[in-house]
């Protein structure tokens, strides 16, 4: 934890507190340390941001959540329209054709 800590600039009582907040979940070696994937670590990283902006952490965890929906929801919503080939109309415009 101390090297992921160093990495990111922060503590490692801040990467314990994020994983108290079920923010993180990190995977743990045989000898009990935590390990954090690259994932992991921009979500700590953006945790950081917020709370250095002076958000507190609880606020910070929802903000992370909810951008992390957001983006898994564009992602969906660009797949479907790759799929569809973008050939349907909005449904906005179909009482103005």
């Amino acid at each position: 934890m101390g090297s992921a800590a160093q990495m990111l600039g922060t503590t490692p009582g801040f990467l314990r507190s994020l994983d108290e907040a079920k923010l993180l979940t990190p995977q743990r070696s045989e000898g009990g340390h935590r390990r954090y994937s690259r994932y992991q670590l921009r979500i700590a990283a953006r945790a950081r941001e917020l709370v250095d902006q002076g958000t507190a952490l609880d606020a910070a965890c929802r903000i992370i959540i909810l951008e992390d929906q957001l983006a898994e929801a564009q992602a969906i919503n660009s797949e479907l329209h790759s799929r569809l080939g973008d050939t349907e109309t909005p449904a906005d415009d179909t009482h103005t054709k």
